[in-house]
């Protein structure tokens, strides 16, 4: 099992190359959204989210109202000037998820790492889950 997704697109056949124009507007866009794994453990739940190529200053992580926000962009550029040519490219890539997080995870305890093209999240979990329940009287 890969962790990452991958969406190739689909090539035309032999036939449909030589009767057709080969720009770029015939290929399907291809978005990029990371996978991700959620292991729950003992003590913590563990994240995992397959970006590679990005640094880890390239990443937003925060928690808001419950919610566990991980973002990343990463944009490329690379300029080569010859005698009589200029080459100019450039690459933007970005996704976001969002995770509701259980009522025993502790917001305020996240660890994040980032190696070998995988971040790492470890949310620990609160010694004891606060009850949400409570007890109404009939008057």
């Amino acid at each position: 099992m890969s962790l990452i997704k991958r969406t190739f697109p689909t090539f035309p056949s032999l036939s449909d190359l030589f009767g057709e124009d080969w720009s770029t507007t015939n290929w399907p866009e291809v978005s990029w959204s990371p996978a991700v794994n959620v292991i729950e453990n003992g003590d913590n739940f563990e994240v995992e989210v397959a970006a590679p190529g990005l640094r880890k200053e390239e990443f937003d992580i925060s928690v808001e109202n419950g919610v566990l926000r991980i973002s990343g962009k990463s944009e490329k550029e690379a300029e080569e000037k010859k005698k009589n040519y200029t080459r100019r490219e450039f690459s933007s890539r970005s996704f976001l998820n969002r995770f509701t997080l259980p009522e025993n995870v502790d917001g305020d305890s996240i660890d994040a790492k980032y190696e070998n093209g995988i971040l790492h999240l470890k949310l620990k979990k609160k010694d004891k889950a606060e009850s949400s329940k409570k007890q109404i009287a009939v008057k």
